[in-house]
């Protein structure tokens, strides 16, 4: 991806990630009925989209692909706020998240196996 997407953008992403390939105007319908946004703010969200290369716009109907997973917008936001907030350090970031109290034991445990399997692919 090549620009960071803001939140306004996400939106769009998430009802293209969540519907596959979806015209315009079926995101606009849900951005009226989830967040009432105007038809003309929807698309101009998308036209940012696809200007970042994050949506792929192809005709007739206005059609919008994602060029963009969501793991890879993951991924890059994660690095992003590791960078900005934790001084690049990943542990201080999974520190902060188990110290917070706002993880439960299975979220705990889940994230002890991901560390395991990650441990074992090296």
């Amino acid at each position: 991806m090549q620009e960071k997407l803001f939140p306004s953008e996400l939106k769009v992403m998430e009802i293209i990630w969540s519907k596959g390939e979806t015209t315009a105007k079926e995101i606009a319908a849900a951005m009226a009925q989830n967040a009432g946004w105007s038809k003309t703010t929807t698309y101009t969200v998308i036209k940012k989209c696809v200007e970042k290369g994050a949506v792929i716009r192809s005709e007739p109907g206005f059609v919008c692909t994602a060029a963009v997973s969501r793991a890879e917008v993951q991924s890059a936001e994660t690095q992003e706020l590791i960078d900005r907030l934790f001084c690049g350090e990943p542990d201080l970031l999974v520190s902060a998240l188990v110290s917070s109290g706002k993880i439960s034991a299975e979220q705990l445990s889940a994230l002890r196996e991901a560390a395991e399997k990650a441990e074992k692919a090296k």
